[in-house]
């Protein structure tokens, strides 16, 4: 197979060559479950990441800027339904939120793709709903309607069912940070995660999954101090837990502000960002060694507000174009994307290209080679080993 021309489709100079890579591709023959688990004793994992540049993971390496022999490479929904090793453990285990809140399946699920593709990123399979019970909002899940909370929470007394964050009852993301640290090592990062403020906001108040957000844009006019009140509390909240699972073990943190692309920019600068920053500024005093990752879906019109909450990384979505993205962030901030999800459905070869396109665009530093959105499924398993193993042909000068 032939590499393509890089010298098409971006403006940005590059500072790297490509290095040949196989042409014959895993297929699905892959492990499907970890050998039987066997009685560790995990150690307590220090509040910081190792400052050290070389004996860090590359992708904990990109996040900070500094110097990588070639992109890192993970994918949003890494782990989930385009697999057909975890159809068949959902076949086993239907309800989402056993397989989201047993350690045992949570560490399974997760190393599913470390096992089928070592990615150099293996995210903890969760939710960014998980932590709601432990602060005093509980939520079903259903099959068609998705999230639901039965009490939605809209005015001064719903307020009340609030309480600080029991981190007791969120115990199995621990533990299975713990066990994921043991068994990938340095040889990758573990990836925790968090809902930003406004994102989980709008579950706690619509009462799930909207595709309008008539209710918390309401709010925001009609009732402000609850809504105040309620984004400061998920705001503590969401604080402790990112440190929690730093401590548990994860190398790095994305926050998903998924929905906060939903916000017109200058509505978002009032009601998430705000928010998203308490937490960083919070997060860098007790580990200030712990990159951040930040991702927004539509953040096309948010790149610079996004940079003002002093994360160490921004993720692109795939509507935002590389080099312009890097043009308005500055060689300061890290980045994070954005091949188009729907590209792993085309040729193989068109793949590269656009793999290709993206890491030039980005250039050799502070680049996270990702997705613009999580793996559609359906995704050809062929395709992401695929993604994989052109990532880690690239050799940076």
């Amino acid at each position: 197979m032939s590499l393509p021309s890089l010298s098409s489709g971006c403006c940005h100079t590059n500072g790297w060559n490509s290095l040949s890579f196989l042409s014959t591709l895993p297929n699905s023959n892959y492990k499907n479950f970890l050998s039987p688990r066997r009685k560790l004793n995990y150690r307590k994992f220090p509040l910081t990441c190792s400052a050290s540049a070389t004996t860090d993971p590359l992708l904990v390496q990109a996040a900070r800027g500094q110097p990588v022999s070639r992109p890192p490479a993970w994918m949003m929904r890494q782990a989930g339904r385009y697999m057909a090793v975890y159809r068949k453990l959902a076949e086993k285990y239907p309800s989402f939120r056993e397989r989201s809140e047993t350690t045992d399946l949570i560490v399974k699920i997760s190393l599913q793709p470390w096992e089928a593709f070592r990615p150099d990123g293996v995210i903890i399979f969760s939710d960014i709903l998980t932590p709601l019970p432990a602060f005093g909002v509980p939520f079903d899940i259903e099959e068609v309607r998705g999230p639901v909370i039965q009490s939605p929470i809209r005015d001064e007394d719903a307020l009340k069912t609030l309480h600080p964050i029991d981190l007791e009852k969120l115990n199995f993301v621990g533990e299975s940070l713990k066990i994921l640290r043991h068994e990938v090592g340095d040889k990758a990062a573990v990836l925790g995660f968090v809902g930003a403020p406004w994102t989980i906001a709008t579950y706690i108040v619509e009462g799930g999954t909207t595709r309008t957000y008539t209710i918390i844009k309401s709010m925001c006019h009609t009732s402000p101090h609850v809504l105040e009140t309620l984004l400061s509390h998920i705001t503590e909240a969401i604080t402790e837990y990112v440190v929690y699972q730093v401590k548990s073990g994860a190398h790095c943190i994305q926050i998903f502000d998924s929905w906060g692309g939903q916000l017109p920019p200058h509505m978002w600068e009032r009601w998430s960002k705000p928010y998203i920053k308490q937490i960083v500024d919070a997060v860098r005093i007790k580990c200030p060694e712990t990159p951040l990752v930040f991702y927004i879906n539509g953040n096309g019109g948010l790149l610079e507000r996004m940079k003002d909450t002093g994360v160490n990384v921004i993720g692109l979505d795939w509507t935002v174009d590389m080099a312009d993205g890097r043009s308005r962030l500055g060689p300061e901030t890290s980045v994070q994307g954005n091949v188009d999800p729907a590209c792993l459905f085309s040729p193989l070869a068109a793949l590269t290209d656009e793999i290709h396109r993206v890491v030039k665009c980005a250039g050799p530093k502070g680049h996270i080679l990702n997705l613009g959105h999580g793996v559609l499924v359906g995704t050809p398993e062929e395709a992401v080993a695929h993604f994989f193993d052109v990532a880690k042909s690239f050799k940076f000068d």
